[in-house]
């Protein structure tokens, strides 16, 4: 589950809301050990996730870095082909 949290932090363009939201719903399944809530679950689930993404949301908009923003074609282009390699033996 957790390994579908990207990193969102020096992109250019930013991190959009539904990426900060994506990622906030991948950290509550991960804390909460459920992909899909109980009925009785899910107003504190979603809650959660909305909390947790707001939160996320200023992080990114705080921090400060000197680096260059990276592209985000180049770097899935560097995450296809790190995959590639790792998978190319099995």
């Amino acid at each position: 589950m957790c390994r579908n949290i990207r990193t969102l932090h020096n992109f250019e363009p930013a991190a959009a809301d539904d990426e900060v939201w994506a990622a906030a719903l991948q950290y509550v399944r991960k804390v909460s050990g459920s992909t899909k809530p109980s009925k009785a679950n899910e107003e504190v689930f979603a809650r959660a996730v909305e909390e947790i993404a707001h939160i996320t949301g200023h992080l990114l908009e705080d921090l400060v870095t000197t680096a260059p923003p990276k592209d985000r074609e180049v770097e899935a282009a560097k995450a296809r082909a790190r995959s590639a390699q790792r998978f190319a033996n099995t």
